[in-house]
């Protein structure tokens, strides 16, 4: 298994609970492809510009264990949920 970072950027919008949702999902998704090891929430941060017509959103980073294999799928669900923005899977290490 490889170390990854996993930046996501989440819907201002989202209530408390609808944020703690959309992390036990992504958490979920990431525990299906390998291991989860530390999610740290940046809390809401203003863009520097619009993304998709808002201001702000909340930024989540998370420290993952994946198969190379499995990142296609993992990066497949970020894309197709709603309650994403943005999000950045970078390989850290060697």
């Amino acid at each position: 298994m490889r170390e990854y970072e996993l930046m996501v950027i989440v819907h201002s919008d989202l209530a408390e609970d609808g944020l703690a949702n959309t992390v036990d999902t992504i958490r979920e998704w990431a525990s299906a492809a390998g291991n989860v090891v530390k999610i740290d929430n940046w809390g809401r941060r203003r863009f520097t510009y619009p993304i998709r017509k808002l201001q702000e959103g909340n930024y989540i980073l998370f420290n993952l264990e994946l198969e190379p294999t499995a990142i296609a799928e993992l990066e497949r669900n970020l894309r197709l949920s709603e309650e994403v923005l943005r999000h950045l899977l970078i390989r850290v290490g060697d």
